[in-house]
């Protein structure tokens, strides 16, 4: 019987540890600057030694503040993202953030962020903003947002912004609640892939012939990123 209770309370113990194990971890201590120069393989970064840290580490000179370039983006926008490969003191903190800038009619085209839910506060002119459901609902939540607006893109979740403006660009600024969301544009990733997805499982995917799929593999699929 104790040999029985013994097996049942390791089987919990392994059980409780793996899902510890399967997310990240919170800081435990005041902060772990990434030392990018540590050829350490570890999920995130290895911390840098806290007595060569110093105020440089949590700063960037980013000039969020100016307008960013859209006219050689094809969806006509342009994303500056500040994490952890920019400002090495976010490195275990879990939060990120990112200036887009949209021409008149641009936008940031559906995409997810695996990592990371997102807030959007819009700073000058007016998008149109949503989000779909997973698998079965597909639901769409949208809104039309204006300066001082701010709208919730939860983790995961295809969503996209859209400047219906055709004379007037906008900006906004987005937190996201990790130190590295990561993106996946869904055009990017579906038709853009490399090495390219067979246009035979495309063509089934798409309910559409072999040619369209073709064509749009053939396409330029630039990032709009910074």
């Amino acid at each position: 019987m104790a040999s029985s209770s013994f097996l049942l309370f390791t089987a919990i113990l392994a059980l409780v540890s793996w899902q510890a194990l399967a997310s990240d971890p919170g800081p435990l201590q005041d902060f772990c600057v990434a030392d990018n120069s540590s050829r350490v393989l570890v999920n995130g970064f290895v911390c840098k030694d806290p007595k060569a840290v110093t105020a440089e580490d949590f700063f960037l000179a980013a000039k969020l503040d100016m307008p960013r370039d859209t006219k050689m983006s094809k969806v006509g926008s342009n994303v500056t993202l500040v994490n952890v490969m920019k400002i090495a003191g976010l490195n275990t903190l879990g939060i990120s953030l990112a200036r887009i800038d949209y021409a008149p009619l641009g936008e940031n085209p559906p995409h997810t962020h695996p990592r990371a839910t997102e807030i959007l506060t819009v700073l000058e002119g007016t998008l149109y903003v949503g989000f779909v459901t997973s698998n079965p609902e597909n639901k769409i939540f949208s809104k039309e947002l204006r300066k001082g607006d701010v709208f919730v893109f939860p983790q995961g979740l295809i969503h996209f912004q859209f400047n219906p403006n055709p004379y007037k660009p906008a900006v906004a600024i987005a937190a996201l609640s990790s130190q590295n969301p990561g993106a996946i544009t869904i055009a990017n990733a579906v038709f853009g892939s490399n090495p390219m997805i067979s246009d035979d499982i495309l063509a089934k995917a798409f309910q559409v012939e072999k040619k369209t799929v073709d064509w749009l593999q053939a396409q330029f699929w630039a990032d709009n990123h910074n």
